[in-house]
C-alpha cells in the first residue's frame, strides 16, 4: 500500500479549493447579497495563509504532536504493552461487547460534550486494541472516527458545536432533543451492525516486524515474545497506568461538558474563581502559579496538552523512567505524529482559504434558488457542501446561515433546520477529506482513502436514509 495516501488526498483537496477561486466569484452577505468578483489564489498565497493557520489553529497541531509524544512515553513504561495484552485476553471471545461499548462511549461523549477532537487522545489506544483483537485497520477506523461522526450526527448538549445554530436560528439545545437522541442511538446501532458485519478480521499471517502497518507496541502479539519475557522478569505493575489514564479521561470529560452554557451550572466557575483569587498575605498565590486556567466547561485542546505533559512527568516518576528514555520515547512519538499534524495544518489551510476567498456563497445561492422557501433536500445539499468546504462545524454553519435565514424566513421550521445542519455535518465527516478525525486516523493507520470509501459507503447511505426519514417525520409533525 502506498504511504501517505491521506496526506496526498488533503493536498489535492486544497489545490481543488484553490482552483475554484479561478472559476467562481467571491460573494458575501451582510444585509444583502454582494458579489465581489474573482480573487484567484496562487501557490504563494496558500503559503502566506500559514501565519493565520498557526495563529488560530496551531494549538490543534500542537495537540496532535503531543498525543504522539505521550504514546511514545507510554511504551517506555513497559506497562502499556502489558495493559493491552491484558485487555485483549480479558475480552477474548467477547470482542463484540468491547467494540460496541467503545463505539457507544465515543459517540455519546462527542454528542454530549463535543469531544470530537479531544478523543484523538484515545484513538491510538483504541486502534491498538482493535488491531490486537484481530480486526483490520478499516474496522479500527470505523470504531474511532466512525463513532465521532455518529456522535456529531446526533449532537445533543455540545454547546461548542451548536452555538452558531443557536445564534442564527434562535433555537435551544433542548429543542427536538428526542429527535437528536433517536439519531444518536440509531446511528450507533447502524455503525455497530456495520462494523460487526464488515469489520473482517485481519489475516492470521504473522505480521512482519519490518512492516510499518501499525506502531511497534501494537504489532502481532506473537511477534513480541521477547518483550513478554522481559516484562515477566521486571513484573511491571499495570494498575498505576490504568489509574492515571482513567483520571485523565475523567478530568477531560469534566473539562469539556458545557456545565454553564448548557445546564446553567456555575459550580466549577465559582470554584475556579475562589482558587485563583485566594490571597496569601495579599498576594493571589494560586492565581499566579496556575496562570490563566479555565474552569471545567470551558476546556480546549490547550488544557489537554498541559494534562498530557503533566501525566508524562507523573509516569516518569511512577515507573522510574530515565529522562533520556522519556525524551527518546517522546521524540519517537512526535516523529510518528508529524504526518497527521501536517494533515491538520493543511485542512485548516483549506478552511482559511475558503474563508478568505468566500466563493461558497455563490454555490449556496444557486442551490437555494432552485426551490422557494424551505426544502429539506436543497437545505441538505447546501449543508453537505458547506461541511466539505469547512473542516470545523462553526465555520461550516457560519458560511451559509446568514444568507440562509434571509431566504428561509419562516421561523416555524428553524428547529428542524438546526437538526438538519448538525446531523448532516456529522454524516459528512465520515468521508470528507477535510474531516480531521477521519484523515488523522487514516494517516495514523496508513489506510488508503479509496479503500476507506469503498468500505464505508454502505454505512454512509444508511445514515443518510435514516437522517432524511427523521427529517421528513419532523416536517410532518411540527
Amino acid at each position: 500500500m502506498k504511504k501517505h495516501n491521506a496526506l496526498k488526498v488533503v493536498i489535492i483537496t486544497l489545490l481543488l479549493f484553490a482552483l475554484l477561486t479561478w472559476i467562481l466569484p467571491c460573494a458575501t452577505y451582510q444585509t444583502e447579497y454582494t458579489e465581489l468578483g474573482r480573487y484567484q489564489v496562487g501557490l504563494f498565497d496558500i503559503l502566506s495563509y500559514q501565519s493565520t493557520v498557526l495563529g488560530y489553529f496551531g494549538y490543534v497541531a500542537l495537540f496532535v504532536l503531543v498525543v504522539g509524544g505521550f504514546y511514545g512515553v507510554l511504551y517506555k513504561t513497559g506497562a502499556y504493552r502489558r495493559m493491552l495484552d491484558s485487555l485483549v485476553k480479558k475480552f477474548k471471545g467477547k470482542e463484540v461487547i468491547c467494540l460496541v461499548v467503545i463505539m457507544a462511549l465515543f459517540a455519546f461523549l462527542t454528542s454530549f460534550a463535543g469531544l470530537q477532537l479531544a478523543l484523538l487522545m484515545l484513538f491510538p489506544f483504541v486502534i491498538s486494541l482493535v488491531l490486537m483483537m484481530g480486526y483490520n485497520k478499516l474496522a479500527a477506523t470505523a470504531v474511532t472516527a466512525g463513532s465521532v461522526a455518529v456522535g456529531l450526527m446526533g449532537t445533543t448538549f455540545s454547546y461548542n458545536t451548536t452555538q452558531v445554530l443557536q445564534q442564527y436560528l434562535s433555537v435551544e439545545l433542548t429543542d427536538l432533543i428526542w429527535a437528536k437522541i433517536i439519531l444518536l442511538v440509531l446511528g450507533v446501532v447502524l455503525l455497530a451492525l456495520f462494523v460487526l458485519k464488515f469489520g473482517k478480521k485481519a489475516s492470521t499471517k504473522k505480521v512482519d516486524d519490518k512492516e510499518e502497518l501499525i506502531p511497534e507496541e501494537v504489532k502481532s502479539v506473537k511477534a513480541k515474545d521477547k518483550d513478554k519475557e522481559k516484562d515477566k522478569k521486571h513484573k511491571v505493575k499495570v494498575w498505576p497506568l490504568v489509574l492515571i489514564l482513567d483520571l485523565m479521561l475523567i478530568v477531560t470529560i469534566l473539562g469539556f461538558i458545557p456545565w454553564n452554557g448548557a445546564f446553567g451550572i456555575t459550580l466549577f466557575d465559582d470554584i475556579t474563581t475562589a482558587i485563583t483569587e485566594f490571597e496569601l498575605f495579599g498576594f493571589p498565590i494560586f492565581g499566579k502559579i496556575l496562570g490563566a486556567i479555565s474552569a471545567f466547561g470551558y476546556w480546549t485542546l490547550v488544557e489537554l496538552v498541559t494534562l498530557m505533559l503533566l501525566a508524562i512527568i507523573i509516569l516518569k516518576f511512577v515507573y522510574k523512567i530515565k529522562w533520556d528514555d522519556v525524551f527518546d520515547g517522546f521524540g519517537k512519538g512526535v516523529r510518528r505524529a508529524l504526518v497527521p499534524t501536517l494533515i491538520v495544518i493543511l485542512i485548516y489551510t483549506c478552511l482559511v482559504l475558503t474563508t478568505y476567498d468566500p466563493y461558497q456563497l455563490v454555490i449556496y445561492k444557486f442551490i437555494l434558488g432552485l426551490t422557494k422557501g424551505f426544502n429539506i433536500f436543497t437545505t441538505g445539499l447546501v449543508v453537505v457542501i458547506s461541511s466539505i468546504f469547512n473542516g470545523d462545524p462553526l465555520y461550516a454553519f457560519y458560511s451559509v446561515l446568514p444568507y440562509f435565514v434571509s431566504v428561509v424566513t419562516d421561523t416555524n421550521n428553524y428547529q428542524l433546520i438546526a437538526v438538519i445542519f448538525q446531523s448532516l455535518y456529522g454524516i459528512v465527516t465520515l468521508v470528507a477529506p477535510t474531516s480531521i478525525p477521519l484523515m488523522v486516523t487514516l494517516a495514523y493507520t496508513n489506510t488508503s482513502f479509496k479503500d476507506w470509501f469503498k468500505y464505508i459507503w454502505k454505512l454512509l447511505v444508511a445514515l443518510l436514509v435514516l437522517a432524511f426519514v427523521v427529517f421528513t417525520v419532523l416536517l410532518l409533525i411540527i
